[in-house]
């Protein structure tokens, strides 16, 4: 039986929702791969920290922060005040890193992860920041440490993309992708194409939960263009960072443009694209008109699609519907069990 200790960076709705998960698939983990684990830390900026080599109670921690109680309560003999020291005291074997994205920089998750690497933990991400900004560093440093650094809910939540070329398709070669990346834009366009407002449809996209405060990194294509970097960096094998990155967002579609295109058995999407051209890869987002004889045509609401042109399988599509916390904890799942079990 092999054991592993957790810590948490970051534990708002992916962070309680993989906590739940792992309470869920305890059992199943354990009779399907001889693999237990117990959680050592948990840091979060409004509800406390807990840290305890001995283990904090997971399904406890849960508990408190549903009633709006302070983790402190379950912490062991440390009391931390910086992610830092957390990661000093914890004695993890594997990081969960879910602290805000910063974009611009990466940091801080950025710093949280090579120390995390640096202290002989594996280091797993749903934070698109680092993957964008440090990608070839993180992966270095993991190897030098025997670890692994894995982020596959950094794209299509825990839609296995990553892994499906790390491990499924050996020595496949990727030459193009082109998908539908940013469910909020989809969403978006779906409602204006039955006559809603541009504002409106964006007040309901918010009402639900999907589009924040400041929609600007959804409907001017930033979050799909830091998407399309991260398969390029990764995938494609060429460093892209988004404003290298071809990008028009959704701003100048009205609804008028949308119901005339259904009409004319067109619609639009907001399509994501990168293609290597010899030793250059060509990355764009931007509005498309589709025709019915392609499956974008048929993505709706949040669903999302993704199609790579391989040198091995010509084209192979991914699709994914009811993206959330839930799919995205499932992600930062199987990267743990990829990393432990080699």
């Amino acid at each position: 039986m092999n054991h592993f200790k957790l810590a948490f960076i970051g534990f708002g709705n992916v962070g309680k929702a993989l906590a739940r998960l792992l309470l869920h698939k305890q059992a199943k983990i354990r009779q399907l791969y001889g693999i237990t684990f117990s959680t050592t830390g948990i840091y979060t900026l409004r509800h406390g920290n807990a840290v305890n080599p001995d283990g904090i109670n997971l399904a406890q921690a849960l508990d408190l922060l549903a009633t709006g109680r302070s983790l402190q309560e379950i912490s062991g003999p440390y009391r931390v005040d910086h992610p830092s020291e957390l990661l000093q005291r914890c004695q993890a074997d594997v990081l969960f890193e879910n602290s805000p994205v910063n974009y611009a920089t990466g940091q801080p998750a950025l710093d949280h992860l090579q120390q995390a690497l640096s202290l002989g933990m594996h280091a797993i991400t749903a934070n698109k920041g680092p993957v964008v900004h440090a990608y070839p560093q993180l992966s270095q440093l993991a190897a030098s440490q025997g670890r692994k650094f894995f982020f596959e809910s950094t794209v299509m939540d825990g839609a296995p993309i990553f892994s499906l070329f790390r491990s499924a398709l050996p020595a496949a070669r990727v030459l193009a992708m082109r998908g539908i990346l940013n469910s909020t834009t989809n969403l978006i366009l779906c409602r204006m194409e039955a006559g809603e407002p541009f504002d409106q449809a964006v007040a309901y996209a918010q009402s639900i939960g999907i589009a924040e405060t400041d929609p600007s990194g959804d409907i001017d294509g930033w979050d799909a263009a830091i998407k399309v970097s991260i398969l390029s960096t990764v995938l494609l094998e060429a460093p892209l960072k988004p404003d290298q990155v071809e990008r028009r967002g959704i701003r100048d579609l009205t609804p008028d443009d949308l119901v005339q295109a259904k009409k004319a058995g067109k619609r639009w999407k907001l399509v994501c694209s990168a293609r290597r051209e010899n030793r250059r890869v060509q990355a764009r987002v931007q509005p498309e008109l589709i025709d019915p004889d392609s499956p974008f045509y048929h993505i709706e609401g949040t669903t999302s699609i993704i199609q790579f042109e391989s040198d091995v399988l010509g084209m192979l599509s991914i699709l994914e519907s009811d993206p959330g916390p839930h799919t995205t904890a499932y992600g930062l799942f199987a990267d743990f069990l990829n990393a432990v079990r080699g």
